[in-house]
Protein backbone atom coordinates (compact mmCIF):
# COMPACT_ATOMS: atom_id res chain seq x y z
CA UNK A 1 0.00 0.00 0.00
CA UNK A 2 1.02 3.37 -0.84
CA UNK A 3 1.64 5.94 1.63
CA UNK A 4 -0.72 9.41 0.76
CA UNK A 5 0.33 12.87 1.35
CA UNK A 6 -1.86 15.83 1.06
CA UNK A 7 -0.08 19.25 0.24
CA UNK A 8 -0.50 22.12 1.94
CA UNK A 9 -0.87 25.83 1.33
CA UNK A 10 2.89 26.15 1.78
CA UNK A 11 4.00 23.90 -1.18
CA UNK A 12 1.01 25.13 -3.40
CA UNK A 13 2.80 25.96 -6.78
CA UNK A 14 6.32 24.38 -5.90
CA UNK A 15 8.13 21.51 -7.72
CA UNK A 16 7.32 17.98 -6.93
CA UNK A 17 10.76 17.32 -6.74
CA UNK A 18 11.36 20.04 -4.07
CA UNK A 19 8.14 18.90 -2.33
CA UNK A 20 9.45 15.43 -2.28
CA UNK A 21 13.63 16.61 -1.28
CA UNK A 22 12.15 18.81 1.67
CA UNK A 23 9.18 16.21 2.88
CA UNK A 24 10.37 12.73 2.48
CA UNK A 25 13.70 11.76 1.73
CA UNK A 26 16.56 13.87 0.00
CA UNK A 27 17.62 12.15 -3.27
CA UNK A 28 19.75 12.51 -6.48
CA UNK A 29 17.92 13.97 -9.16
CA UNK A 30 19.06 11.02 -11.35
CA UNK A 31 16.97 8.86 -8.75
CA UNK A 32 14.40 10.68 -8.91
CA UNK A 33 13.34 11.07 -12.09
CA UNK A 34 13.79 6.79 -12.33
CA UNK A 35 11.12 6.41 -9.42
CA UNK A 36 9.24 8.81 -11.15
CA UNK A 37 9.44 6.83 -14.21
CA UNK A 38 8.70 3.75 -12.34
CA UNK A 39 5.37 5.25 -11.33
CA UNK A 40 6.19 4.83 -7.55
CA UNK A 41 5.46 8.44 -7.09
CA UNK A 42 1.62 9.51 -8.34
CA UNK A 43 -0.24 12.82 -8.06
CA UNK A 44 -3.78 12.68 -7.92
CA UNK A 45 -3.09 9.11 -8.72
CA UNK A 46 -1.93 9.71 -11.94
CA UNK A 47 2.13 9.52 -13.33
CA UNK A 48 3.92 12.93 -13.01
CA UNK A 49 6.71 14.70 -13.72
CA UNK A 50 9.22 15.90 -11.07
CA UNK A 51 8.57 19.60 -12.65
CA UNK A 52 5.02 19.30 -11.91
CA UNK A 53 4.00 22.16 -9.95
CA UNK A 54 1.59 21.19 -7.52
CA UNK A 55 -1.93 22.76 -5.85
CA UNK A 56 -2.56 22.72 -2.56
CA UNK A 57 -4.87 19.80 -1.55
CA UNK A 58 -3.04 17.49 -4.59
CA UNK A 59 -2.65 13.85 -3.24
CA UNK A 60 0.93 12.38 -3.61
CA UNK A 61 0.89 8.38 -3.52
CA UNK A 62 4.29 7.51 -2.54
CA UNK A 63 5.32 3.50 -2.91
CA UNK A 64 7.88 1.81 -0.80
CA UNK A 65 11.28 3.81 -1.06
CA UNK A 66 12.62 2.38 2.26
CA UNK A 67 15.74 1.23 0.27
CA UNK A 68 16.95 4.04 -0.75
CA UNK A 69 19.46 6.63 1.71
CA UNK A 70 19.04 10.44 1.74
CA UNK A 71 22.40 12.34 0.37
CA UNK A 72 24.18 13.30 2.93
CA UNK A 73 23.03 17.02 3.70
CA UNK A 74 25.90 19.80 4.92
CA UNK A 75 25.05 20.88 8.32
CA UNK A 76 24.44 24.57 8.15
CA UNK A 77 25.75 26.56 12.00
CA UNK A 78 22.71 28.56 12.83
CA UNK A 79 23.59 31.91 14.45
CA UNK A 80 22.05 31.92 17.85
CA UNK A 81 21.41 35.62 18.74
CA UNK A 82 21.21 36.45 22.59
CA UNK A 83 18.18 37.82 24.44
CA UNK A 84 19.75 41.87 24.55
CA UNK A 85 20.05 41.15 20.54
CA UNK A 86 16.61 39.73 19.72
CA UNK A 87 14.58 42.77 21.90
CA UNK A 88 16.88 45.14 19.97
CA UNK A 89 14.76 44.48 16.89
CA UNK A 90 11.53 45.28 18.06
CA UNK A 91 12.73 49.03 17.02
CA UNK A 92 13.34 48.12 13.49
CA UNK A 93 9.93 46.40 13.02
CA UNK A 94 7.87 48.68 10.69
CA UNK A 95 4.89 45.76 9.54
CA UNK A 96 4.21 43.27 11.14
CA UNK A 97 1.28 40.86 9.67
CA UNK A 98 -0.02 37.35 9.60
CA UNK A 99 1.92 36.90 5.98
CA UNK A 100 5.01 39.38 6.14
CA UNK A 101 6.82 41.74 8.12
CA UNK A 102 9.03 44.67 6.80
CA UNK A 103 12.05 45.82 9.05
CA UNK A 104 14.80 48.88 9.09
CA UNK A 105 17.35 47.09 8.55
CA UNK A 106 20.86 47.98 11.03
CA UNK A 107 23.84 48.39 8.49
CA UNK A 108 26.75 45.84 9.09
CA UNK A 109 24.51 42.64 9.04
CA UNK A 110 23.96 40.23 6.15
CA UNK A 111 20.79 39.11 5.61
CA UNK A 112 21.90 35.57 5.55
CA UNK A 113 24.66 33.98 6.88
CA UNK A 114 27.57 33.75 4.21
CA UNK A 115 31.20 32.46 3.80
CA UNK A 116 32.38 35.43 5.43
CA UNK A 117 29.89 36.18 7.33
CA UNK A 118 28.03 34.38 10.21
CA UNK A 119 25.41 36.63 12.72
CA UNK A 120 22.84 37.69 10.11
CA UNK A 121 19.25 38.64 9.69
CA UNK A 122 17.54 35.53 9.76
CA UNK A 123 19.23 33.37 12.15
CA UNK A 124 17.91 36.25 15.13
CA UNK A 125 14.75 36.88 13.76
CA UNK A 126 13.79 33.07 13.70
CA UNK A 127 14.41 33.54 17.92
CA UNK A 128 12.07 36.84 17.90
CA UNK A 129 8.27 36.59 18.65
CA UNK A 130 7.61 37.93 15.19
CA UNK A 131 8.32 34.06 13.61
CA UNK A 132 7.21 31.84 16.93
CA UNK A 133 4.81 29.73 14.54
CA UNK A 134 6.13 30.09 11.47
CA UNK A 135 9.71 31.18 10.22
CA UNK A 136 11.10 33.55 7.53
CA UNK A 137 11.38 33.37 4.58
CA UNK A 138 13.99 35.64 2.01
CA UNK A 139 12.42 37.24 -1.03
CA UNK A 140 14.85 40.14 -1.60
CA UNK A 141 17.97 40.60 -0.39
CA UNK A 142 20.40 44.11 1.09
CA UNK A 143 23.90 44.17 0.77
CA UNK A 144 25.20 44.04 4.28
CA UNK A 145 26.64 47.41 4.35
CA UNK A 146 22.92 48.94 2.93
CA UNK A 147 20.88 49.89 5.71
CA UNK A 148 16.87 50.13 4.54
CA UNK A 149 13.46 48.30 4.21
CA UNK A 150 13.81 44.29 3.73
CA UNK A 151 10.80 42.88 3.27
CA UNK A 152 10.56 38.84 5.01
CA UNK A 153 7.58 36.70 4.36
CA UNK A 154 6.21 34.15 6.68
CA UNK A 155 4.85 31.55 4.92
CA UNK A 156 6.24 29.83 1.59
CA UNK A 157 2.81 31.10 -0.21
CA UNK A 158 3.35 35.06 0.45
CA UNK A 159 7.14 34.18 -0.67
CA UNK A 160 6.29 32.99 -3.66
CA UNK A 161 3.70 35.93 -4.24
CA UNK A 162 6.85 38.32 -3.21
CA UNK A 163 9.05 36.41 -5.86
CA UNK A 164 7.02 37.06 -8.74
CA UNK A 165 5.62 40.41 -7.69
CA UNK A 166 10.08 41.42 -8.26
CA UNK A 167 10.48 39.44 -10.87
CA UNK A 168 7.71 40.95 -12.82
CA UNK A 169 8.65 44.50 -11.80
CA UNK A 170 5.61 45.24 -9.33
CA UNK A 171 7.48 46.30 -6.67
CA UNK A 172 8.71 49.72 -6.43
CA UNK A 173 11.97 50.77 -4.76
CA UNK A 174 13.37 54.09 -3.47
CA UNK A 175 17.08 54.30 -2.32
CA UNK A 176 18.96 57.64 -0.83
CA UNK A 177 22.90 57.77 -1.11
CA UNK A 178 25.73 60.20 -0.41
CA UNK A 179 28.27 60.10 -3.74
CA UNK A 180 31.50 61.77 -4.07
CA UNK A 181 31.32 64.96 -6.17
CA UNK A 182 28.44 67.03 -8.01
CA UNK A 183 26.06 65.04 -10.10
CA UNK A 184 25.67 66.27 -13.40
CA UNK A 185 22.04 67.59 -13.60
CA UNK A 186 21.32 66.04 -17.28
CA UNK A 187 21.42 62.28 -15.68
CA UNK A 188 17.90 61.24 -14.83
CA UNK A 189 18.41 57.71 -16.63
CA UNK A 190 21.40 55.52 -15.75
CA UNK A 191 21.53 52.63 -18.21
CA UNK A 192 24.50 50.46 -18.20
CA UNK A 193 25.78 46.78 -19.54
CA UNK A 194 27.42 45.53 -15.87
CA UNK A 195 29.76 43.36 -16.42
CA UNK A 196 29.80 39.63 -13.46
CA UNK A 197 31.53 36.84 -13.35
CA UNK A 198 30.48 33.37 -12.60
CA UNK A 199 32.39 30.24 -12.20
CA UNK A 200 34.91 32.35 -14.89
CA UNK A 201 32.68 33.05 -17.29
CA UNK A 202 31.86 36.50 -17.98
CA UNK A 203 28.09 37.41 -17.68
CA UNK A 204 26.55 41.09 -19.41
CA UNK A 205 23.06 42.16 -17.59
CA UNK A 206 21.37 45.36 -18.80
CA UNK A 207 20.96 48.03 -15.26
CA UNK A 208 18.51 50.90 -15.24
CA UNK A 209 17.84 53.09 -13.06
CA UNK A 210 16.19 56.36 -12.45
CA UNK A 211 18.34 59.31 -10.81
CA UNK A 212 16.84 62.45 -8.68
CA UNK A 213 19.30 64.93 -7.29
CA UNK A 214 17.85 66.05 -4.23
CA UNK A 215 21.31 68.34 -2.91
CA UNK A 216 24.34 68.94 -4.08
CA UNK A 217 27.74 70.76 -3.84
CA UNK A 218 31.26 70.47 -5.46
CA UNK A 219 32.24 67.79 -2.84
CA UNK A 220 29.16 65.60 -2.52
CA UNK A 221 25.53 64.70 -3.77
CA UNK A 222 22.24 63.81 -2.07
CA UNK A 223 20.36 61.61 -4.22
CA UNK A 224 17.37 59.69 -4.66
CA UNK A 225 17.42 56.47 -6.53
CA UNK A 226 14.79 54.43 -8.46
CA UNK A 227 16.38 50.76 -9.64
CA UNK A 228 14.23 49.61 -12.32
CA UNK A 229 15.97 46.23 -13.14
CA UNK A 230 17.32 43.85 -9.95
CA UNK A 231 21.04 43.67 -10.35
CA UNK A 232 23.25 42.66 -8.24
CA UNK A 233 25.09 46.10 -6.76
CA UNK A 234 23.75 47.72 -9.18
CA UNK A 235 23.56 51.51 -7.80
CA UNK A 236 26.80 51.16 -6.52
CA UNK A 237 28.06 49.95 -10.17
CA UNK A 238 25.98 52.55 -11.91
CA UNK A 239 27.23 55.45 -10.10
CA UNK A 240 31.04 54.41 -10.34
CA UNK A 241 30.31 54.48 -13.80
CA UNK A 242 29.10 58.50 -13.82
CA UNK A 243 31.88 59.17 -11.91
CA UNK A 244 29.89 59.50 -8.53
CA UNK A 245 31.05 56.96 -6.35
CA UNK A 246 28.57 56.59 -2.88
CA UNK A 247 30.58 57.18 -0.33
CA UNK A 248 32.02 54.51 1.55
CA UNK A 249 32.03 51.94 -0.70
CA UNK A 250 35.55 50.40 -0.17
CA UNK A 251 34.55 47.58 -3.02
CA UNK A 252 34.16 49.39 -6.18
CA UNK A 253 35.81 52.64 -5.24
CA UNK A 254 39.42 53.13 -4.13
CA UNK A 255 41.51 56.16 -3.98
CA UNK A 256 43.70 58.08 -1.33
CA UNK A 257 40.81 60.02 -0.40
CA UNK A 258 40.32 59.90 3.88
CA UNK A 259 37.90 56.72 3.85
CA UNK A 260 34.40 56.81 5.27
CA UNK A 261 33.80 53.42 6.50
CA UNK A 262 30.01 53.22 6.55
CA UNK A 263 28.11 52.78 3.00
CA UNK A 264 25.87 55.60 3.01
CA UNK A 265 23.04 53.38 0.71
CA UNK A 266 20.06 53.40 2.18
CA UNK A 267 16.80 51.55 1.19
CA UNK A 268 13.86 54.74 1.38
CA UNK A 269 10.99 53.92 0.61
CA UNK A 270 8.95 50.34 -0.86
CA UNK A 271 5.78 50.25 -2.30
CA UNK A 272 3.28 47.15 -3.98
CA UNK A 273 -0.04 46.05 -4.42
CA UNK A 274 -1.70 43.15 -3.34
CA UNK A 275 -5.57 42.10 -3.88
CA UNK A 276 -6.21 45.55 -4.62
CA UNK A 277 -4.48 47.27 -1.55
CA UNK A 278 -1.94 49.31 -2.24
CA UNK A 279 1.12 48.73 0.52
CA UNK A 280 3.76 51.69 1.12
CA UNK A 281 6.51 51.60 3.80
CA UNK A 282 9.23 54.05 4.67
CA UNK A 283 12.31 53.38 6.89
CA UNK A 284 14.13 56.52 8.30
CA UNK A 285 17.85 56.29 8.13
CA UNK A 286 20.53 55.89 10.58
CA UNK A 287 22.56 58.59 12.41
CA UNK A 288 25.45 57.74 10.71
CA UNK A 289 23.97 58.59 7.43
CA UNK A 290 21.93 62.11 9.24
CA UNK A 291 25.16 63.14 10.65
CA UNK A 292 27.50 62.80 7.60
CA UNK A 293 24.38 64.94 5.79
CA UNK A 294 24.23 67.86 7.86
CA UNK A 295 28.05 68.06 8.02
CA UNK A 296 28.51 68.15 4.51
CA UNK A 297 25.70 68.70 2.20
Amino acid sequence: MPKLYTVDDDYNDSRLDRWFKNNIINLPQSLLEKILRQNKIKVNKKKAKSSYRLKTGDCIEIYDISKFKPLDKKVKIKYLPKKKEIGVYDDYIIEDNENFIVINKPIGIPVQSGTKSFKNIIDILKNTKYFQNSKPFIVHRLDKDTSGVLIIAKNRKFAQLFTSLFRIRKIHKTYLAIVYGKVNKSIKTMKDNLVYYENNKKNIQKALSNLKIIKSNEGYSYLELNPITGRKHQLRKQLLNIGNPIVGDDKYFINNRKKFKNLLLHAYKIKFMINNVQYNFKAKYNNIFEDFLKKNI
